[in-house]
């Protein structure tokens, strides 16, 4: 039976393997005391909607009726969408899976209307660092730098109408410190959060209107 790519939400059934392996990896590389609650708690901290057409996806590949490897992303406003929860079983890594969840992604924004991409990668994620700049995502972040210095690698990419397009968000500049570092993503991720959380709420009163 060949593969299969099937949309769903966060908390279908079938979605529990990439959850459960993603608490397991981030757990496993950051701790559980890295953020309050653990990765579980970051997983389910926006609310259903978030991941589901026309604002976002969440996508799975599945084989023999398991999952396999997924992802999803999520708009933070009309031209950017934010790619997240890219996951491969550890049993099937190195085939080229991850790379396939991402470019249907990116092939799912470019037909609800988004022109670009946006995700980032923890500091103890090369790997995931690897496939982004291999798929053509642009680092907003030093390359060469103490990657403990960002916390968090932010990347972007162009896609759809302006694919053909050089993106020109400024890269930041390493932080002076971990804990420096862990404050500035602190404060991006709550005002990515206000932004995504009013996104949604808009489209809900308009869908209700």
């Amino acid at each position: 039976m060949p593969d299969v790519i099937i949309r769903t939400t966060l908390h279908d059934p079938l979605t529990r393997p990439l959850i459960e392996g993603l608490i397991s990896e981030y757990d496993g590389r950051y701790g559980v005391d890295s953020r309050p609650g653990g990765a579980r708690t970051e997983l389910f901290r926006y609310p259903d909607g978030i991941n589901s057409p026309p604002l976002g996806d969440f996508l799975l590949l599945q084989r023999d009726g398991q999952t396999i490897a997924g992802g999803a992303f999520m708009s933070h406003d009309d031209e950017t969408a934010e790619i997240k929860r890219i996951w491969t079983d550890p049993s099937l890594r190195r085939q080229g899976l991850a790379r396939r969840i991402m470019t249907v992604l990116e092939d799912s924004a470019v037909s609800l209307g988004y022109t670009r991409t946006y995700l980032s990668t923890g500091f103890r994620q090369p790997e995931a660092v690897n496939l982004y700049l291999s798929l053509g995502y642009r680092p907003l972040f030093e390359v060469d730098a103490d990657p403990r210095l960002y916390r968090s690698l932010p990347f972007e990419k162009n896609i759809g109408a302006k694919a053909e397009q050089t993106p020109s968000t400024p890269i930041y500049p390493p932080a002076a410190s971990f804990e420096a570092a862990t404050e500035r993503v602190k404060a991006l991720k709550a005002e990515q959060e206000e932004r995504i959380l009013d996104r949604l709420a808009r489209h809900r009163a308009l869908s209700a209107a």
